[in-house]
């Protein structure tokens, strides 16, 4: 949803003269331009104290408003209208991997072992902080305020390859389920940095699909079959959305990325992508899954690029993960896991250091730091 004009307005008059200040504006039009081709790793130059925190505030209100209808777009700093981009297809190779549906995170009460016993708090697979409001989930915010000693970040195929994913709880059952008693939906808003490019998208899951009994089951018509479910009751399916094309950004830039989600129930869902002095985003229907109806459970974290792969960084890094949520209230949130959470089946080599902290604002929010 767009701003109003007038305080939209006033917004970018208050950009334009923090930006003149600093002498940013005049000294350096790579701050402000949306880079042309994604085919290189994105690292943003450097620029004074007062001009990062107008770029940083330019990021947090891009990522709670994304475009007002469906499709792709993007923007460029300090500008907050968003302009008509090409969508591209995802990424045909990309599908997550899917952790054990079990344990507190899953609702089943019955499983009092933790999938983590005996071994580190190494991020991912089940292993992570979650934020939790007292109701439904409208939409999160997904950042990294502080990253230290990070030089380098690898993954399967090379330097650079990560995803950053925020992904909602898959122990709700929508519409979308039609009459199979032990369907769920999953949705995950993701960024792909592949090396030498990036791509922003939505991946769909649908868990024990397409028969009630121990009998197998079939997809939906233009989904993706990942096989028996691991229970044994139907199929698990999934399909990406369309995506937009955005740069490849070196690990070591994360303080300058953020990643959100929203929903609306009988609307549409959004993700958007800020990176430096560009935004991506990406809108398309909540009638999916119809993730809105069930989504009381937000995780962001940067893993590796699906398939269960790990993102590998040097040693000596440190990152500190934040999750605003917006769920109407303004009262802290509260932090599950680590053990039994997450929903990502992809990991990092980093491990949760530290507690997890909840506080309540206009946008509330968890945070925690993991380190190697």
């Amino acid at each position: 949803m767009q701003s109003k004009s007038k305080s939209g307005t006033r917004y970018m008059i208050q950009l334009a003269i923090m930006a003149s200040l600093v002498g940013a504006i005049g000294t350096s039009a790579a701050v402000f331009a949306a880079p042309t081709d994604n085919e290189a790793v994105f690292t943003a130059p450097p620029v004074s104290a007062a001009e990062a925190q107008a770029q940083e505030s330019w990021r947090a209100d891009m990522a709670r408003h994304g475009a007002p209808a469906e499709g792709c777009y993007s923007a460029s700093y300090p500008s907050i209208l968003w302009k008509k981009a090409t969508c591209v297809a995802a990424p045909a190779k990309y599908r997550s991997k899917v952790p054990s549906r079990s344990g507190s995170v899953f609702g089943d009460s019955t499983n009092t072992k933790s999938q983590a016993a005996g071994r580190a708090q190494t991020v991912g697979n089940g292993e992570d902080y979650v934020v939790q409001g007292p109701g439904l989930l409208s939409g999160t915010v997904g950042s990294f305020p502080t990253v230290s000693g990070v030089t380098s970040e690898t993954g399967t195929d090379g330097s650079n390859d990560y995803t950053l994913q925020l992904n909602t709880n898959f122990n709700g059952t929508t519409s979308t389920c039609k009459s199979y008693s032990y369907c769920t939906v999953w949705q995950q808003f993701i960024y792909e940095s592949d090396v030498s490019s990036g791509y922003v998208f939505i991946q769909y899951w649908l868990f024990s699909y397409g028969s009630s009994t121990r009998s197998g089951g079939t997809c939906p018509s233009g989904w993706n079959d990942a096989g028996a479910d691991p229970d044994g009751i139907g199929e698990d399916c999934y399909v990406n959305s369309s995506a937009i094309s955005a740069p490849a950004v070196a690990a070591s830039q994360l303080a300058n990325v953020k990643l959100s989600g929203s929903v609306v129930s009988g609307g549409n869902d959004t993700t958007v992508f800020t990176n430096g002095t560009t935004a991506y985003t990406l809108t398309t229907k909540d009638s999916k899954v119809n993730i809105a109806a069930v989504w009381n459970q937000s995780e962001f974290n940067i893993v590796g690029d699906g398939g269960g792969s790990a993102a590998t960084f040097n040693t000596g890094s440190t990152i500190t993960v934040k999750d605003a949520v917006t769920d109407g209230s303004t009262s802290a949130p509260t932090c599950v896991g680590p053990s039994d959470a997450g929903f990502t089946g992809e990991t990092n080599n980093l491990t949760l250091t530290g507690s997890c902290t909840a506080t309540g604002a206009s946008s509330p929010y968890i945070q925690f730091t993991e380190s190697n």
